[in-house]
């Protein structure tokens, strides 16, 4: 198996009918590890909008339980890219995450910001930071792949193409991202989250890391100091360098998946009826019963 297979693969494939297969390839083999970055990236830059993350400073979930809401997200957006939306456990993925929000008054304007998250925060992850350039096949697929999961969320106006979408995506962040105390508790939670996967010493390390992935607008929104400017540098050089390193390893053999990985809130194992807020799980599946 050459490095470039399964690129010739995607090549193959029509990024329309064949987008669950693209999409499948590109996430769980080509760069699974920047898969995972690109979406923290994504959900983070989510928190800079005050509609969105007074909803979710409200629900009290990033304060009391931010590491089951990060696996949460995680393990249903992995389900569907790994089996597909219209599989089985993509369904069950999709109605377990409709039933979550059916609880809550969102907007149907930030539920197309966030979905465009998911598309565009890859794409530039990848363009910048991967071992290749993403092909115009995987950029198309990751749009049908979402325009169809925000269907089945009954998202209405999803912009009809990549491009339309992409600009729905600039103009709402230049219209909506602002600070709010909302969107400090909540980036905050998440940097603290991210700096206890790693020993207490480097927590200072860790959070001036972070601060150099972050934009100047969401530095600005989530009120987190301005890292020094050659450590923006520095971010981008290593991760530039980590991606050229792995341009030379060889092809992944075997689908790696968030779903696959050791999991720190269900070490055991999970079921996608143990995702969610502790009382909505006690509640569904009382109901489910």
């Amino acid at each position: 198996m050459g490095r470039f297979d399964i690129l010739k693969e995607i090549e193959g494939l029509d990024p329309q009918t064949d987008h669950c297969r693209i999409y499948y390839l590109t996430s769980g083999y080509e760069f699974p590890w920047d898969t995972v970055r690109a979406l923290e990236i994504a959900l983070y830059r989510t928190y800079c909008v005050p509609s969105i993350s007074a909803l979710l400073d409200k629900t009290g979930e990033f304060r009391l339980r931010t590491q089951k809401r990060y696996d949460d997200t995680s393990l249903i957006v992995a389900t569907w890219a790994e089996h597909g939306y219209d599989s089985e456990p993509g369904r069950e993925a999709i109605r377990r995450m409709n039933r979550i929000h059916r609880r809550f008054n969102i907007s149907n304007e930030d539920y197309l910001y966030v979905l465009s998250t998911f598309i565009f925060e890859p794409i530039r992850w990848m363009d910048r930071f991967g071992w290749r350039k993403l092909h115009p096949n995987e950029k198309q697929a990751m749009y049908y792949v979402y325009r169809e999961v925000g269907r089945r969320m009954n998202i209405e106006d999803i912009p009809e193409s990549l491009e339309a979408f992409e600009r729905y995506n600039r103009d709402y962040e230049r219209k909506y991202f602002r600070f709010a105390e909302t969107n400090q508790r909540i980036g905050t939670a998440t940097r603290n989250l991210f700096a206890a996967w790693f020993p207490k010493v480097l927590t200072p390390l860790v959070n001036l890391g972070i601060y150099s992935m972050l934009d100047d607008a969401m530095l600005q929104a989530f009120g987190f100091p301005q890292p020094p400017r050659f450590m923006h540098s520095l971010a981008g050089i290593g991760l530039q360098a980590r991606g050229k390193a792995i341009r030379f390893f060889p092809p992944r053999r075997q689908p790696d998946f968030f779903t696959h990985r050791h999991n720190r809130t269900y070490p055991n194992g999970y079921k996608i009826t143990d995702l969610g807020p502790p009382d909505f799980v006690q509640l569904a599946n009382r109901t489910e019963d």
